[in-house]
C-alpha cells in the first residue's frame, strides 16, 4: 500500500518555488515559467484521481510540469514558419494584402542553367559520397537520403543511436568539405 498522499491545499506553499525554478531554467522566461507552473497546478487538480501514490506528490507534479514544458516547445515549433505575412506589393486595390506565397516563383519553372547546375551538383554529391568510408556512406544515405528511422539503421548496423549520430555528423562534415572543394 502506498504511503504517499495528495493535498492540493499545500501545493503553492510547498512546491511553487521549486517548480518555478525548475521551469525558468528550461524556458528562460519568468512569465512563461509562471504560466507553466500554474497550468501544472490546474492539470494536477484535474487529474487528482489518477494519483496512485507510487511517487511523492512533488515528483508527480514535476512529471506533469515536464509535459507542460514539452507541450510549450512543441507549440512554439509548430508555429514556426506559419506567420501570416501580408504585403502590399501592388497599388491595385483588388490585390492589396494578398499572400506573399502568391508571388513566389514556381520551383518547377526552372531554366536550363538551373537544371544543369542541379545535375552537376548531383554528380558532385554522388562523387563525394563515393569518397566516404563504406559504412559511413551507407548510414548517411539511409538516414539522410532514404529517410530510414534511427532504430532501423541501428538494428541494421548493430550500432547505438549515439554512434549513429556520430557517423552522420562525420559524414556531413566530410561531405561539406568535399563539396566545398569540388563544387563551390
Amino acid at each position: 500500500m502506498s504511503t504517499n498522499t495528495i493535498n492540493p491545499n499545500t501545493w503553492v506553499d510547498k512546491y511553487s518555488d521549486y517548480l518555478f525554478n525548475y521551469t525558468v531554467v528550461r524556458v528562460d522566461d519568468k512569465e512563461i515559467a509562471q504560466d507553466l507552473v500554474q497550468e501544472t497546478f490546474f492539470a494536477g487538480l484535474k487529474s487528482m484521481k489518477n494519483f496512485k501514490g507510487e511517487a511523492s506528490e512533488r515528483t508527480w507534479l514535476i512529471s506533469i510540469l515536464k509535459r507542460k514544458i514539452i507541450d510549450h516547445y512543441r507549440k512554439i515549433n509548430s508555429n514556426k514558419g506559419k506567420a501570416e505575412i501580408r504585403i502590399n506589393y501592388t497599388s491595385d486595390s483588388e490585390t492589396e494584402g494578398d499572400w506573399l506565397e502568391e508571388r513566389v516563383a514556381d520551383p518547377f519553372d526552372g531554366n536550363a542553367d538551373s537544371k544543369i547546375e542541379n545535375n552537376e551538383l548531383g554528380l558532385a554529391i554522388h562523387d563525394c559520397m563515393g569518397k566516404l568510408p563504406q559504412k559511413q556512406a551507407q548510414v548517411f544515405k539511409m538516414k539522410t537520403i532514404q529517410g530510414f528511422e534511427t532504430e532501423a539503421i541501428c538494428n541494421e548496423f548493430d550500432i547505438t543511436a549515439s554512434n549513429l549520430w556520430v557517423i552522420i555528423h562525420r559524414a556531413r562534415t566530410a561531405m561539406a568539405e568535399c563539396l566545398e572543394k569540388n563544387w563551390f
